[in-house]
């Protein structure tokens, strides 16, 4: 396995300096935005599509700090009710890919999307209860008239350019859990797969070691990001686990993203990684950092001290003693 970093919070940073940064962390990829909600802080997607000697260059930069891109990320809505916001994020993912395929980068990150309850919705609904009996309708019409199709044309282009996509399951989009994710998969395409983030499954009440072996059983496990979440049982006491509150409100909050170690301890994080290997993920640990009580250095310091004192980095030998 290798350790990186996904880079928006350097978004501060110019490319240069970022690659820099990481570096210095002892870091072996970076995963990059080409825009929607990560930014394009690090990466210009239309220089790079237009100029071999730009990618290239790019590369160069990269190898020379000991990097490599582990995936690009262009985290969007491309089934949204908003015309030009789906638009927006179609154009982007389809280019992310084209660019992915010429820089022989691996993976493209998003989300699954989240589209209108019918028709003639102009804002997002995400149904999480089949009754009332509208909230069943508007989800098979999501899932019958947006998101299977939309996807399924993406897995075309995907597979056409070599490409793997990574949703990542985040609560607000459809598909947010194992079953989703293999709903979307079965009805999409093998190109389609998860960026699983732990983060996003323990505040849902998954246990990311079932889902990684739920997932890994049929190969859906494309990239791997590392983020903790602390659960304040008190509070969700209060505001349960659909807890709007913003995400500053952390003494109150019922969950709150930290960074890895601080939600969860090292034993559990430890037993996570052995089930990546155990079910056949052995690519990168991209590590996330979203704490809102750590700042962005001691954050993915703590994040890479701790991964690095537990990750799988060898083949296992033979077992020999048996």
């Amino acid at each position: 396995m290798k350790l990186g970093v996904f880079t928006p919070l350097f978004n501060q940073l110019s490319f240069e300096e970022m690659i820099d940064a990481v570096a210095k962390k002892g870091l072996q990829t970076v995963e990059i935005g080409t825009g929607g909600y990560p930014g394009n802080a690090h990466l210009d997607i239309e220089s790079l599509l237009a100029s071999s000697a730009a990618r290239k260059e790019y590369l160069a930069k990269l190898a020379d700090k000991g990097l490599e891109i582990s995936a690009l990320s262009c985290h969007n809505n491309p089934i949204s009710p908003i015309a030009s916001v789906a638009q927006e994020a179609d154009e982007l993912l389809r280019k992310t890919i084209k660019l992915a395929s010429l820089m022989n980068v691996p993976v493209v990150n998003g989300f699954s999307g989240i589209a209108g309850g019918n028709a003639t919705d102009t804002q997002v609904n995400w149904p999480v209860l089949p009754w009332p009996t509208e909230y069943e309708d508007n989800y098979n019409y999501q899932w019958d008239q947006k998101l299977i199709p939309y996807w399924k044309g993406i897995n075309t282009d995907a597979e056409a350019a070599g490409v793997k996509i990574g949703i990542e399951l985040h609560g607000g989009f459809l598909a947010h859990t194992p079953y989703t994710m293999l709903k979307l998969r079965e009805g999409a395409g093998k190109a389609i797969g998860c960026n699983l983030d732990p983060s996003h499954l323990w505040w849902q009440g998954i246990d990311p070691v079932a889902a990684i072996k739920i997932l890994g059983k049929e190969n859906a496990i494309h990239h791997f990001h590392a983020k903790d979440t602390y659960l304040d049982q008190d509070n969700i006491n209060m505001y349960g686990l659909t807890d709007m509150q913003p995400y500053g409100n952390v003494q109150t909050r019922a969950w709150t993203f930290r960074s890895v170690g601080c939600g969860h301890d090292v034993k559990e994080w430890s037993d996570i990684i052995s089930a990546l290997r155990l079910y056949g993920y052995d690519y990168v640990l991209s590590i996330e950092h979203e704490d809102p009580i750590m700042s962005v250095d001691e954050g993915l310091t703590r994040a890479v001290t701790n991964l690095q004192s537990i990750m799988i980095k060898d083949q296992p030998s033979d077992m020999w003693w048996a």
